[in-house]
């Protein structure tokens, strides 16, 4: 297996077009993950918070539409 330095030195020494085509694919990983934790936090509770938020601006008449 390589070291992250050597990956880090092997990205860099590709050609644009499939260094690009790292970037994209290193772009799709961080949002999956970041989907996934979202998943895990509302399905957890962590994000009842800003429901609870919502609700009272919407009773409070501040709730703007995005």
């Amino acid at each position: 297996m390589a070291t992250v330095t050597e990956i880090k030195q092997a990205i860099l020494s590709l050609p644009k077009s499939e260094y690009d085509q790292i970037i994209a694919w290193l772009h799709e990983l961080e949002e999956q993950e970041w989907d996934r934790q979202i998943e895990l936090d509302a399905a957890s509770g962590k994000l009842d918070f800003l429901m609870a938020e919502a609700r009272r601006a919407k009773s409070a008449g501040t709730l703007k539409d995005l």
